[in-house]
């Protein structure tokens, strides 16, 4: 049992105990091999993870050391982070789809000598970075396919590494338990490295106690418990992943779902139904392009009937969503649409059971966001970095509002700076950066507060506006605030468009960058006979320009009806010639822009933009996901949108 201050239940090794003996039989993970959920009780668990961590003492992993994770999510992964835990060590995440190079500055950086792995793929990125990384010396795999003649030593498999665990339990009677008992709260937890967008990741050092601190803050929030289901899908590596797979899981006792691969997510998703869900923007903004494109080839009299119920929804289904008082034909209407759309389309999305549903990571745009709320999916934003655990503020039921990321969560205190920047301090902040006393000092003030780098306004309600990061926030030359993301959002939540980069800081206008989806702009394409080879062609075809220019006029008809953001409208746009890609240093492996590193690297295209060019040669080095590289090379259309009276000159 729990002490009233929680001293017993102060590091996740021990609530894994205790869920042992609260709740052994309840389902604590799932994974779905060869078609097939295979079912983990919380018992089970236990056994596992002590196999395993008294197997990693038997190859010499001692309290203090750093473990490498590396693969998709995966219950033994998440299972070797508990037994590094266990024995005081700390597992460092990796993303598992960055190039061997990415990896070896955080393997070097972290002074990583162990690491558990997926498969064959990542142990062979471990084994090309012998030279690079050769404090690496014991690697563990779950997948034994294709490991058969490989012979290199200090390779082991999971299941050889839990057969020598429980025989060193049994030869060491006592000594699991002593060293659980011997992990205290302040203890580094898990190091998670930064994304990098401004320069080389850092290593976020987060303990026992602030981890614990933000999931038992969110799981009182929404009212968990032990009976949610959940999907792990995101990179283990990424904080949010960390917040609801880890420190919420392991507080509130509730069963974590893994997929077969990341293929079949939205199969998985519908399969298990999940009552509590998270995922960034861009997932929900695929799942709104992928019904969309159904949508446009149904029959006319599904799309009308589509259509008419989801005006409706528009127009009611969020404030009946939050129990506000709506019109009794109004409320009739919506019933019917439930019955006939809203309802079979939830189910489509795999979305039926889902209470509570959180986005975050980037800005979500309003009408995105009003979509699934007027759905009647209980979609919340949060705001947070990896730096306070994703636990900054959050959204109350009842309470939401679309231009907001809601309130300081519970024990968060929340303030701006002279200059608009958000300024975080709560128990889930962490530690400091690993061996970066330096860059800690920079980002925690003496008064305990971290300083977020982004620039937000409190409302009258006292909801946090993020408007944008605020070192990106610039000002024009007419003297209009810009704010890229800002605009990047409203051009993202068209199904077309998959990236968007703004430019205007010390301009005298807007220009952008866009990347068309290749998804639905090919089924766009497809149903109006429109040939095309690949991206580079479909992305320079006319009708393509002419698709993405009316998106482009639809948000500066939408911009200029917002007081201060009319001067921010986009007067010319290209379309680019490849996709922004993470390993072309173009986007972090969250898919946030290098806004600098794009700048430099397109410096010519962006010059075109403000000049009076129709058009711009460029070519491009990429890199393949086998390591090789190649160029592509275009002439690139540069386009000029229509741009509308701003409201504050209208008045």
């Amino acid at each position: 049992m729990d002490t009233p201050d929680g001293s017993q239940l102060q590091t996740f090794p021990r609530r894994l105990l205790a869920h042992r003996q609260t709740r052994p039989t309840r389902p604590a993970y799932r994974e779905k091999y060869l078609g097939i959920w295979q079912t983990w009780n919380w018992s089970e668990v236990n056994a596992e993870v002590r196999a395993m961590a008294c197997g990693l003492a038997s190859i010499g992993f001692k309290r203090g050391m750093n473990l490498a994770i590396i693969g998709d999510n995966r219950p033994r992964l998440y299972w070797a982070m508990l037994a590094a835990q266990s024995l005081g060590g700390v597992p460092v995440p990796l993303y598992q789809d960055a190039p061997a190079a990415d990896m070896a500055y955080v393997l070097n950086d972290a002074e990583v000598a162990f690491a558990v792995v997926e498969d064959q793929e990542q142990v062979d990125k471990l084994l090309e970075l012998k030279a690079l990384c050769p404090r690496v010396a014991h690697i563990a795999f779950e997948d034994e396919r294709g490991m058969r003649h490989y012979t290199q030593s200090g390779l082991v498999s999971l299941a050889q590494l839990a057969t020598l665990g429980r025989a060193y339990d049994q030869a060491n009677p006592g000594f699991f338990e002593a060293q659980v008992e011997a992990g205290l709260g302040s203890d580094p937890a898990i190091i998670l490295y930064t994304s990098g967008t401004t320069g080389k990741p850092k290593g976020v050092v987060q303990s026992h106690t602030s981890l614990i601190a933000a999931g038992t803050g969110g799981v009182g929030f929404d009212k968990l418990t032990d009976r949610e289901d959940i999907l792990s899908y995101l990179p283990m590596a990424w904080v949010g992943d960390c917040l609801f797979s880890l420190a919420q899981a392991m507080v509130a006792g509730f069963t974590v779902n893994c997929p077969e691969s990341g293929d079949t997510v939205l199969t998985d998703l519908r399969e298990i139904g999940p009552t509590y869900y998270f995922a960034p923007p861009r997932v929900f903004e695929n799942m709104l392009t992928t019904v969309m494109i159904r949508m446009e080839d149904a029959g006319a009299i599904k799309r009308r009937m589509f259509h008419y119920f989801m005006d409706v929804a528009r127009r009611c289904g969020a404030d009946i969503l939050d129990g506000k008082p709506v019109a009794a034909g109004d409320r009739l209407k919506y019933a019917i649409g439930k019955l006939l759309v809203y309802g079979p389309l939830r189910n489509v999305l795999g979305m039926s059971r889902i209470r509570v549903a959180y986005t975050a990571g980037a800005a979500i745009g309003p009408d995105l966001f009003r979509f699934y709320r007027s759905i009647g999916v209980n979609l919340k934003q949060l705001y947070g970095s990896t730096e306070t655990c994703a636990y900054v503020c959050l959204q109350p039921d009842g309470n939401i509002k679309f231009d907001s990321v809601g309130v300081a969560a519970p024990g968060v205190e929340v303030k701006l700076a002279d200059n608009g920047e958000v300024l975080v301090r709560s128990k889930a902040t962490m530690d400091g950066y690993f061996k970066r006393p330096d860059a800690t000092a920079e980002v925690i003030d003496a008064n305990g507060y971290f300083h977020t780098g982004d620039a937000g306004i409190f409302d009258a309600d006292g909801h946090l506006k993020i408007i944008d990061r605020a070192a990106d926030v610039g000002k024009m030359n007419g003297g209009a605030i810009f704010a890229p993301n800002y605009i990047e959002n409203k051009l993202k939540f068209f199904p077309y468009i998959k990236e968007a980069v703004a430019f205007g800081n010390a301009r005298d206008r807007v220009c952008a960058f866009i990347n068309i989806d290749m998804e639905a702009v090919g089924n766009w394409a497809e149903r109006r006979n429109i040939s095309y080879s690949g991206y580079t062609d479909l992305a320079a075809h006319p009708q393509a320009y002419e698709l993405i220019r009316d998106c482009i006029e639809k948000v500066n008809a939408d911009l200029a009806s917002e007081a201060m953001m009319g001067d921010t409208q986009i007067h010319r746009f290209l379309i680019l010639h490849k996709e922004l890609d993470p390993d072309d240093d173009e986007l972090t492996r969250t898919r946030k822009v290098r806004r600098k590193f794009i700048a430099e690297k397109y410096a010519v295209l962006i010059d075109a933009l403000y000049s009076d060019k129709a058009s711009q040669y460029i070519s491009t080095q990429v890199k393949f996901e086998d390591g090789r590289t190649g160029v592509v090379s275009a002439d690139l259309r540069i386009v000029d949108a229509k741009t509308f009276p701003s409201m504050e000159r209208a008045a």
